[in-house]
């Protein structure tokens, strides 16, 4: 299992709480409703070629510098692939994932990544946890049902990959995710737009509060939402900002792969990620439970049907 990343640790450090194990998938109450019409399983929208600003607005050092770039046309997923989905996956295939893999492992350091929180549901911390896989994402003794519609979580790249390739699509460049978000912007000269809205209520899921101390939950959750139940945007996507990271299939370097999107542990005291611009780099056989991912389609596959 590879080291936490430097804002893993950052965040360990600024917790260092205890943990109830049965409440550390608590959070405040949800009280959002879901609109069911809005998610449509396996929509594809279609996108023209076209150009954007890569890195526009930028917040970090690694997203300069701003460039404009062209991309080709596809057709993007209009939501984050599902718990759903992913067990039609691994039910068609056998597909077994890394963080599966992990549990029968000898290796101290093998598990995916978890936040986890005490017993009031506050004070938030990472760990590594042998057992916490898509089918339990918060570890042994917890479970998807009732959470089809959330995204999956727990995966690696490869795993990632191996569902894009069975559901005859590709995991998106970074150029083609940034130029989807970005075009698709609620308001294209505020880059904060895609989370926030003019009134400061929030557009998607991410963190409202201090981050790792308290999620006030004001956008009705505080963890992964169901796909598809914060309004789309103007291209007709869900989810691009906030909910999960999302991988992208554009390399740093031999190991490590960019996430983009921001999360819904993204908050403005500390990550402030998620706008179109924010990329992340990630190790490749890293998982968690705030990672997910969405897949696309070249312009001469067809944009809409049931993965076969």
């Amino acid at each position: 299992m590879p080291r936490a990343l430097p804002w893993l640790i950052c965040a360990m450090a600024l917790a260092g709480c205890s943990a109830d194990p049965q409440a550390d998938a608590q959070a405040a109450a949800t009280v959002r409703e879901c609109p069911a019409d809005a998610f449509a399983p396996e929509r594809f929208v279609s996108l023209p070629a076209g150009s954007y600003l890569k890195g526009a607005d930028p917040l970090y050092p690694e997203e300069s510098p701003s460039m404009r770039l062209r991309v080709e046309g596809f057709a993007i997923l209009s939501h984050e692939v599902t718990n759903d989905q992913f067990a039609a996956f691994v039910q068609a295939t056998g597909h077994v994932t890394a963080a599966e893999k992990a549990v029968a492992s000898t290796d101290p350091a093998a598990g995916s990544a978890l936040f986890v929180r005490d017993a009031s549901g506050q004070n938030g911390r990472w760990v590594l946890r042998k057992g916490a896989t898509w089918r339990t994402p918060e570890g042994p003794g917890s479970s998807i049902v009732g959470k089809g519609r959330h995204p999956v979580v727990h995966v690696t790249l490869a795993d990632a990959r191996a569902y894009a390739r069975w559901a005859g699509g590709r995991l998106p460049t970074e150029e083609e995710w940034e130029y989807a978000a970005s075009s698709g912007l609620p308001d294209p000269a505020n880059r904060f737009s895609g989370a926030i809205d003019d009134a400061g209520q929030p557009r998607a899921n991410h963190w409202q509060g201090v981050f790792p101390v308290k999620d006030t939950g004001a956008d009705g959750f505080s963890g992964t939402a169901p796909a598809a139940c914060f309004p789309a945007d103007r291209n007709g996507v869900h989810d691009l900002i906030g909910n999960v990271w999302e991988w992208t299939d554009s390399p740093v370097d031999d190991t490590h792969m960019i996430i983009k999107g921001g999360s819904w542990l993204c908050a403005a005291n500390f990550c402030a990620r998620y706008r179109p611009a924010a990329r992340q780099p990630q190790e490749n056989d890293f998982s968690s439970n705030h990672i997910g991912f969405r897949i696309i389609r070249d312009a001469a596959t067809p944009a809409a049907g049931t993965a076969q």
